[in-house]
């Protein structure tokens, strides 16, 4: 009845007959289905088994059902890390703000910082599906079709961007608010941090493009996607967002840059950048 069961299932080929496991403890059977193991419909066919199909079939035996497997493995730790992300994103920003917040004594300073090392994220992340998943430029990458990004490269590619991008976001405020404090002319400092800084961060950033991109020959797709979203990052963090728009937005904003609530003044502790 059960075998009868999984294959109407939509998404089901074939159902190899149930046999008894070597230790008499359990019944199995194969099941395979009409798509391959990256599919997404595979994934969403785990998905049913594990969430409808098998526990209405066996609700009456009192039995539990499970889907096993090198590609249901691969599905279940795929839906984990894509569950788990948003959470992350959310914890370490939300420290990055408390951090940038602190350190500088503004409100505006961290608003933006956040607010701009998400584009930073998500412009990695639309470069990683347009190559791999559109196909814009694989073949330059030895690639001859369009493959699914690794789930797991997502969070590697935030943790690591997060980090660089938030060592150049410390490096150029710091020189900005030391002209700051001594001038208080939001826009003498501006000019005088980018001047500082923006040779520094362009070199630091090409050699760690230069880098990244040195593992985009590996034969391991996985590796191609970190080396191409890493050195896409950086390149977008170091160019577009950290010598462009921080710039640009703290001129707009002024004096206001510097704002911090006096309730926030009095609670939060006093750091020091060095």
């Amino acid at each position: 009845m059960l075998a009868a069961t999984l294959s109407r299932t939509p998404g089901v080929a074939r159902v190899i007959p149930f046999v008894l496991s070597p230790n008499h403890a359990a019944m199995i059977a194969t099941l395979i289905p009409t798509t391959g193991p990256q599919a997404t419909a595979t994934s969403g066919l785990f998905t049913r088994l594990v969430d409808v199909t098998l526990p209405r079939a066996l609700a009456s035996t009192g039995d539990v059902g499970y889907v096993t497997g090198a590609t249901a493995a691969q599905i279940q730790f795929d839906q984990l890390i894509t569950q788990r992300i948003p959470l992350i994103i959310t914890v370490v920003v939300l420290l990055a703000f408390v951090l940038i917040m602190t350190v500088f004594r503004s409100l505006y300073l961290a608003i933006k910082a956040a607010i701009l090392n998400l584009f930073s994220i998500a412009a990695a992340y639309g470069v990683l599906v347009a190559v791999f998943q559109w196909g814009w430029g694989r073949s330059f990458l030895g690639l001859t079709e369009n493959v699914p990004v690794e789930a797991y490269v997502p969070m590697l590619l935030f943790a690591i961007v997060f980090g660089l991008s938030m060592d150049y976001e410390i490096f150029l405020l710091s020189r900005v608010k030391e002209t700051w404090d001594r001038t208080h002319d939001n826009h003498v400092a501006v000019a005088d941090g980018l001047a500082r800084t923006g040779r520094v961060i362009s070199a630091a950033a090409l050699i760690m493009v230069s880098v990244f991109l040195s593992f985009a020959t590996s034969d391991l797709v996985a590796i191609k996607q970190l080396a191409v979203g890493l050195a896409a990052s950086v390149a977008i963090d170091a160019t577009l967002i950290r010598l462009l728009l921080v710039p640009a937005t703290m001129f707009l904003f002024g004096e206001r840059n510097w704002w911090l609530p006096s309730w926030l003044e009095r609670i939060l502790p006093h750091v020091a950048v060095e």
